[in-house]
């Protein structure tokens, strides 16, 4: 890896880590994990198959040679 690649993905970190600081601080947190909450529950019902039943396990027997 290059000495270019290594700061780039070091400044990218750095970055992200300085904005996750800025939004869970002061009266953001509480708005910021709101936003999230919310976002994640929609995701996880957008994902959930609609109308169809989870398949269910059965109990196989497996042979082993």
């Amino acid at each position: 890896m290059s000495t270019t690649t290594k700061i780039a993905i070091g400044i990218g970190v750095a970055s992200g880590a300085l904005i996750a600081a800025w939004l869970l601080t002061g009266t953001r947190k509480e708005k910021t994990q709101k936003f999230i909450s919310r976002k994640t529950t929609g995701l996880k019902r957008s994902l959930k198959p609609q109308g169809i039943a989870a398949p269910k396990a059965e109990d196989a027997e497996f042979y082993y040679v």
